[in-house]
């Protein structure tokens, strides 16, 4: 259960600080849910490749 909240509450930072930043150097801004999305299927992917080791 905790890891499930830490994941939840990364996204939520790594999708702020992304359009942050994407603002900031004047980039087309993503949506927030595409962020969440993609980040948290790339932390499982690597967390899948991590149990098969």
């Amino acid at each position: 259960m905790t890891g499930i909240i830490t994941l939840i509450v990364l996204a939520l930072l790594c999708a702020y600080c992304l359009r942050w930043a994407s603002q900031r150097m004047r980039l087309p801004v993503p949506a927030y849910m595409a962020v969440i999305i993609v980040f948290v299927l790339v932390v499982l992917a690597l967390y899948g490749q991590t149990l098969r080791k």
